[in-house]
C-alpha cells in the first residue's frame, strides 16, 4: 500500500490479506493459503481465495502469518520514559527508586511522555491492546496526562488507574478522582480499571478500594504473589471478604501456595504473567506450570521497559522456555527425563492474544481472527529474513523465530498503523521529543551522582569458590592466563 491507499483503507475502503497462513485462534484453527477480508473496523470473512467487493485493496501476505493483534495485560507505560535505566536492578532497588526516593519527581507531562513512547512501541511490535498499569498517578492531573497520551496514540488501551504513593482506600474515594471517573470517555478503544495492591494488613484497609471498584463498575488488577511484598495473606483477605471474582486480574502470582491458586481458580480470576520480570526481578519463578495445573486462565505482559524488552515476542519466548526449563529440572531432580512437552507453542500464542482479551472481558471484540470481530490484525512477513522460511510450524515460528522487526503490517480497529515495517504517522517523533525532555528533567533533578548511582547499583561482594583441581601454586605472570575481570568485579 502506498500512502494514498493507506489513507483510503483508513477511510473505510475494503482490504484483503491474500495467501497468508492465518492463525485464527478460534475454532477454525490454522487456515493455510488463507485470506482475511476487512471492511471498516470489522473482519468480514476468513478463508481461502475469498471473493471480495470491487475496489478492495489487496495486500500480498504470501509466506507470511496473519494473526490477531497481541494484548499486553500489564505494562507500566509511564516508566518507558526511562527505558533501560534499571537494567541491573533487583526488585528492591526498583522499589527504592520509584516508591521511596525519585517517584515523586515525575510530573504530569512526564507521565504523558512515557505513555506516548510506550504506545508507539506497542503497535510497532504488533501489540494492539495494552493495559496501562499506571501507578504513577499522584494526582488527577497526572491521570489526565496519561489519558491524553492514550487518546492521541494509535492502539486500543485500558487505563488501570493507580497511585503508588497513595493509599488506595483514600484516593479511590477522593471527589476529584470520582469526577475523573465520571467524565472518563469509556469506549471500545479505551477502558478503565483500578490498579492497587493488597498489603496483607489484617485490618484489610483495601476493602474500601474494592468497594469503590464495585460501585463504579470497574475491574481490578493487582500485583499478587510478589516475593516479599504481597503473599498468601493478601489472597486470603480478598477471598474471606468476598472480593475475588472474574473481574480481578492477579499480576505475577509467582510465589503463592496451593491454597491461593485454588482460590483464584474457584473465583474465575485470571493471571497476567510477566516472565522476563519474574525471572530477573525475583517475584518468584514464572508460575505458568502452576497455573496450568490449577486451570487458571493466563495472559501475558511485559511489566516495564525501565528494565526489559517491551514486546510480546520476548514474552512468549521467555514464557515457553521458563515453563519447559522448570519441567526438565523437576524431572531431573527425580532422576527422570521429560519425553513430551506439556506446554506447546500454540498455547503461548493463545495467551498473548485471546487470553489477554478474555482477561479484559474483550474477547467478544478482539483476540481472534473471527468474522464479526474488530479488525485488530498483525501480518508477520519479512522476505529478507532467513528465519521466517520455511514456514512449517507457524505457532513455533511466532514464538521462537519471529521478532518485532518482522511485523510487516498492523491494523487497529481497521486502521493501518504500521505497513511494510514502518510506522504510519509522526507519533514516534513527537514521543521521542517529549521523552527527551523528561530525561533531561529527571537527570537534572536527581543530580549527576544520584543519576549514575541509580543506574549502576553497587554489586554485592562475591566469594570465589575454592577449586579442588589446583595442583600447584603456579598462577602465571602472563595476564593472558589470568581471569578477566569486568569493571564491577569484586575480588
Amino acid at each position: 500500500m502506498n500512502p494514498d491507499e493507506i489513507e483510503q483503507v483508513n477511510g473505510g475502503r475494503p482490504a484483503v490479506f491474500r495467501g497468508a497462513t492465518v492463525l485464527t485462534m478460534d475454532d477454525a484453527g490454522i487456515v493455510r493459503d488463507g485470506d482475511v477480508l476487512v471492511q471498516g473496523d470489522t473482519i468480514v470473512a476468513v478463508g481461502p481465495r475469498l471473493e471480495v467487493p470491487d475496489g478492495t485493496l489487496e495486500v500480498d501476505a504470501s509466506d507470511g502469518i496473519v494473526m490477531p493483534g497481541m494484548i499486553d495485560t500489564h505494562r507500566h507505560m509511564w516508566q518507558t520514559a526511562l527505558r533501560g535505566y534499571g537494567a541491573d536492578w533487583t526488585l528492591s532497588q526498583y522499589f527504592v527508586f520509584y516508591y521511596l526516593t525519585h517517584g515523586p519527581m515525575f510530573r504530569p507531562q512526564d507521565i504523558r511522555a512515557g505513555n506516548l513512547l510506550s504506545a508507539v512501541e506497542a503497535v510497532d511490535a504488533g501489540v494492539t491492546t495494552t493495559v496501562d498499569w499506571s501507578h504513577g498517578l499522584q494526582t488527577v492531573e497526572h491521570g489526565e496526562a496519561a489519558l491524553d497520551a492514550l487518546q492521541s496514540s494509535p492502539g486500543r488501551f485500558v487505563l488501570a488507574y493507580g497511585n503508588l504513593l497513595g493509599a488506595p482506600w483514600e484516593w479511590t474515594h477522593d471527589p476529584d478522582f470520582r469526577a475523573f471517573v465520571d467524565r472518563f470517555p469509556r469506549s471500545d478503544m479505551l477502558g478503565l480499571q483500578l490498579a492497587f495492591d493488597v498489603t496483607a494488613d489484617p485490618e484489610f484497609p483495601e476493602r474500601a478500594a474494592f468497594e469503590a471498584a464495585r460501585e463504579l463498575g470497574l475491574r481490578v488488577t493487582t500485583h499478587a504473589g510478589v516475593w516479599g511484598a504481597t503473599n498468601d495473606d493478601s489472597i486470603r483477605l480478598m477471598s474471606d471478604h468476598g472480593f475475588m471474582g472474574p473481574d480481578v486480574t492477579y499480576v505475577h502470582a509467582a510465589s503463592l501456595s496451593t491454597d491461593s491458586y485454588h482460590r483464584i481458580a474457584a473465583s474465575g480470576g485470571t493471571v497476567s504473567v510477566s516472565t522476563e520480570s519474574e525471572q530477573s526481578a525475583g517475584q518468584g519463578y514464572p508460575p505458568t506450570w502452576n497455573l496450568r495445573k490449577h486451570g487458571i486462565p493466563v495472559s501475558l505482559s511485559m511489566d516495564t521497559s525501565v528494565w526489559w524488552s517491551a514486546d510480546l515476542f520476548s514474552a512468549m519466548r521467555a514464557t515457553l522456555s521458563a515453563d519447559r526449563s522448570r519441567e526438565h529440572l523437576a524431572a531431573h531432580s527425580q532422576e527422570e527425563t521429560v519425553v513430551g512437552n506439556a506446554l506447546r507453542a500454540e498455547e503461548v500464542v493463545r495467551w498473548a492474544t485471546l487470553g489477554g482479551a478474555q482477561a479484559l472481558g474483550l474477547d467478544h471484540l478482539v483476540g481472534s481472527v473471527t468474522p464479526g470481530k474488530k479488525a485488530d490484525l498483525v501480518l508477520i512477513k519479512n522476505d529478507a529474513s532467513p528465519a521466517l522460511f520455511p514456514l512449517l510450524h507457524p505457532y513455533g515460528t511466532v514464538v521462537y523465530q519471529a521478532g518485532r522487526g518482522d511485523v510487516h503490517t498492523v491494523l487497529v480497529d481497521g486502521r493501518v498503523v504500521k505497513h511494510e515495517g514502518a510506522l504510519v504517522g509522526d507519533d514516534l517523533a513527537a514521543a521521542k521529543s517529549a521523552v527527551g525532555e523528561t530525561v533531561d528533567f529527571a537527570r537534572s533533578t536527581m543530580g549527576e551522582t544520584a543519576w549514575e548511582e541509580g543506574m549502576h547499583p553497587e554489586l554485592p561482594a562475591t566469594e570465589r569458590v575454592p577449586n579442588p583441581y589446583t595442583y600447584t601454586d603456579f598462577t602465571g605472570s602472563d595476564d593472558r592466563h589470568q581471569p578477566q575481570q569486568g569493571p564491577y568485579d569484586r575480588a
